[in-house]
């Protein structure tokens, strides 16, 4: 039976910590670690061990604040949730489209991976010479596996966690034993005594390509995943204790085998591959660089197992981020801000037609992003503002509801909160002028599209629309945009360099957090505002 339509409260309550941990950790183990290390050493050189680092840092400074934030909204598809919480319905209407746009892309740009390194023994699904763009083939297999991640996830969420805790022990234990090879061969075979890769084009690389890397090399992409968690929190049995424990838990295990990962492909290169510099770094089976540098050190075993896992972890994360997008446009539905039918199940309790929205959604996104790099750099920028209003809605929940029951409450919150607000707004800044334009237009269309609906065709007063509550977002936007145009990234007219534009970005972050407090629900109608959404559990 498919046509039923339920409330949250019809969702199973089946997920556990492990399932929800390695919900989150098969998100975040994907395509990133078949191709970011490769990116990474080409900007930052040996210093994009640092860069995984770093982005660590700057991810766990969010989901800190999101696991405080998930815990209060233990519901499927919280993050829409939260977005309602602090200033209302238009902010949660146009932060419901943006968390649209952010998930819908992952599962296309998962299903590129896959065809990026079948191609290289299956040469008909890259267009040649076209620096990774999808040939006719590519684009119709990438979207039959768009619908094999959506057929699996039609089934339970228990069972389908279970086969996600399968795949998610594979997806780690791969990566560890690649680590642990081409760190040993590369060792033995490439670097003589007195030898090192730290010493090869020491001028090829600076400190500014270990922040150029965070975007551009899908370094911060490869950790955003750590949301899967809190997208399911209303299918757990203990919310409150599950998804702070599952969150910051994720982001450690994957920092922990990003990191090593860098080291070993550093480890592992030849000097004949950096004889032209780290940034014209180039070796046969560049669309599958680890597979091709155990093929270097003739270790075909290895070799195999990358191209099967090519197949496994990027398959992994498309199937999980179907999970977790089809849960945000079930909380849209929910809210009704979207069309009810979002909500229907089907008899495994699944919202089914989320589920076919994401295929189809997925499908779309393949025509104007028709490369893995292309998309990653607007998924990154979408996903990294959609996470900025978590630490804002933290602070004006601390200030507004004190009272509030805090199963899981973070220590130095009115620091941690900004620091997470500007960092954030750096990975916007870094990622650049010309997909940050595309970006603003996509969010700016959305927002049109439902003014026009609400004060046109709905005919309803301007007064509940809520433009009070919603003006701070035209100047966070707005300021972002500008600082963009005037960078030294992507089109930018390199009016600020790199540290001019973090200082600059950084002042504006802290303005945008002063607005935005102003700009909240008063406190009474922050407690009104909670309880309606405590009544969709």
């Amino acid at each position: 039976m498919l046509a039923r339509e339920n409330s949250a409260s019809g969702l199973r309550r089946d997920a556990r910590v492990t399932g929800l941990l390695f919900a989150s950790t098969t998100s975040m183990i994907g395509s990133g670690w078949l191709f970011g290390a490769f990116h990474a050493a080409k900007i930052a050189g040996p210093l994009s061990l640092w860069s995984w680092v770093v982005g660590a840092v700057i991810v766990m400074l969010i989901a800190l604040c999101f696991a405080e934030l998930a815990a209060l909204f233990p519901r499927s598809g919280a993050m829409v949730h939260m977005s309602h919480a602090t200033h209302g319905d238009a902010v949660g209407r146009l932060w419901g489209w943006m968390l649209v746009l952010a998930y819908v892309a992952v599962p296309p740009v998962e299903a590129e991976a896959i065809v990026t390194y079948a191609n290289n023994y299956l040469p008909y699904f890259l267009q040649p010479n076209s620096g990774g763009m999808l040939s006719t083939e590519g684009f119709l297999t990438c979207t039959v596996l768009l619908g094999v991640f959506a057929m699996l996830n039609l089934i339970a969420v228990r069972k389908l966690l279970y086969v996600n805790s399968a795949i998610t022990w594979w997806k780690i234990a791969v990566p560890l034993t690649t680590v642990v090879a081409l760190a040993v061969a590369g060792a033995q075979i490439h670097w003589p005594a007195g030898a090192s890769v730290w010493n090869m084009d020491r001028t090829g690389y600076s400190v500014d390509g270990i922040v150029l890397a965070l975007p551009t090399a899908g370094i911060v992409f490869s950790y955003l995943g750590f949301r899967t968690a809190i997208d399911l929190g209303g299918e757990s049995a203990n919310p409150g204790r599950n998804i702070p424990l599952a969150v910051i838990g994720s982001v450690v295990l994957s920092a922990a085998v990003y990191v090593l990962l860098q080291l070993g492909f550093l480890l592992a290169l030849h000097p004949a591959d950096l004889a032209r510099g780290w940034s014209r770094m180039a070796f046969a089976g560049d669309a599958g660089p680890f597979a091709a540098l155990a093929a270097s050190l003739g270790m075909g075993w290895l070799a195999t197992a990358l191209y099967l896992d090519a197949y496994v972890s990027p398959g992994g994360t498309g199937l999980m981020y179907v999970t977790g997008g089809s849960r945000i446009l079930f909380a849209v539905g929910e809210l009704g801000t979207g069309p009810r039918r979002l909500t229907m199940l089907n008899s495994a309790q699944v919202p089914w037609v989320s589920v076919l929205v994401m295929w189809f959604g997925g499908a779309l996104f393949l025509l104007p992003f028709p490369a893995w790099h292309k998309m990653v750099d607007y998924i990154t920028s979408i996903t990294v503002l959609t996470y900025g209003l978590g630490p804002i809605a933290l602070l004006i929940l601390r200030d507004r509801q004190p009272q509030l029951k805090r199963d899981f409450r973070l220590r130095g919150a009115h620091v941690v909160a900004p620091l997470a607000f500007i960092a954030s707004n750096w990975i916007v800044y870094w990622t650049g002028y010309r997909t940050n334009s595309l970006l603003f237009m996509l969010v700016a269309a959305g927002f049109a599209v439902h003014a026009a609906w609400y004060h046109l065709i709905a005919g309803k007063p301007a007064a509940e629309f809520g433009w009070k509550h919603t003006s701070w977002l035209l100047a966070w936007f707005g300021g972002m945009w500008i600082l963009s145009a005037l960078s030294n990234v992507d089109g930018g007219n390199g009016t600020l360099g790199l540290w001019p534009g973090v200082a600059s970005v950084a002042l504006w972050s802290l303005v945008v957090i002063a607005l935005a407090r102003r700009c909240a629900l008063p406190a009474a109608a922050i407690d009104r505002e909670i309880l309606r959404l405590q009544s969709t559990l």
